[in-house]
């Protein structure tokens, strides 16, 4: 069994951590707020700050919300790197920039550490199931030695290249994700603006070639408007904010990208940032001064 840290126990990291602490890995952690008794009571060891988890494990996870949170547990006075020696694994599974995540690696990979970025995807509902789909960047070596772990936490784990690679990966997932969002909301808000039933809408629509996870998933809550939060909407802002970053650098135009981030950003003008990402619909709707199913 392995010894391992895990800092970052909100709604992702607590229960991908209790699956590290139920294969009977010894796990330290150390989180935000307080530790979820749940993770208490199945044997995790809190610490005092992230240099502690860092100079207890071998192997430390971290899941964080952003790329300024990332650094600082690493670089902070009492940030990981501060705990690290020779031949420690440092696995980044939050979702943050790529080019500030090859920064991370460098400065790790100097003390004599390996790095791997490994972002997730699959939401709340994922993490609990252990469904996870990870984006890995790193070396292949150092990724086959990890490997048994995120197979812990997720179904589909793909190396993808070296350091940043996993980030950028993570960043096309999210274009691609907020887009069918915005797709399937346009589709049964015409549905239902037309006199059709959108539920029986999304039910036919499933069977061809229009079939997705989103309409599957997210065509649900929007008919049964059901948005409490599997994956927030000021979240999903943040990775597009990503993406739009990294097209400026890179000279692309992301034009769709760019139109589902106004979308979020009008529903999260009116309140709505803490809602399910699904919500994306309400700002269409609220053009169209229509909504895909009465309000529950």
């Amino acid at each position: 069994m392995a010894t391992l840290g895990f800092i970052g126990l909100g709604i992702m990291g607590a229960p991908m951590a209790g699956h590290l602490l139920a294969a009977g890995h010894q796990l330290y952690v150390n989180t935000r707020g307080k530790v979820p008794q749940a993770l208490l009571d199945a044997g995790a060891n809190p610490c005092a700050n992230n240099t502690e988890v860092a100079q207890k494990a071998d192997i430390i996870f971290i899941m964080v919300p952003d790329t300024p949170d990332v650094q600082k547990v690493l670089f902070a006075e009492d940030g990981v790197a501060k705990g690290l020696s020779t031949g420690k694994i440092v696995v980044d599974m939050s979702s943050i920039a790529p080019m500030e995540t090859k920064e991370f690696a460098k400065q790790i990979n100097a003390v004599g550490c390996a790095y791997l970025d490994a972002p997730v995807s699959g939401g709340e509902v994922g993490a609990k199931a252990a469904t996870l789909t990870i984006m890995v960047g790193g070396q292949q070596e150092i990724f086959e030695k990890v490997l048994p772990l995120f197979q812990l936490m997720g179904k589909n784990v793909t190396l993808v290249g070296g350091n940043g690679d996993g980030q950028t990966c993570k960043v096309a997932n999210q274009i691609i994700v907020a887009l069918n969002i915005q797709a399937v909301a346009e589709a049964l808000l015409f549905a239902s603006r037309a006199g059709a039933d959108p539920a029986k809408v999304r039910q036919a629509l499933m069977g061809g070639f229009a079939s997705s996870r989103i309409l599957e998933v997210h065509g649900e809550r929007m008919v049964k408007r059901t948005f409490q939060p599997g994956f927030r909407i000021n979240l999903h802002q943040k990775d597009l904010n990503l993406a739009l970053a990294g097209a400026k650098q890179l000279g692309l135009s992301l034009p769709n990208t760019a139109i589902a981030q106004q979308l979020f950003s009008a529903c999260a003008a009116h309140g709505m940032d803490g809602l399910d990402h699904s919500a994306l619909c309400r700002a269409i709707e609220m053009m169209g001064n229509h909504t895909i199913a009465p309000d529950a």
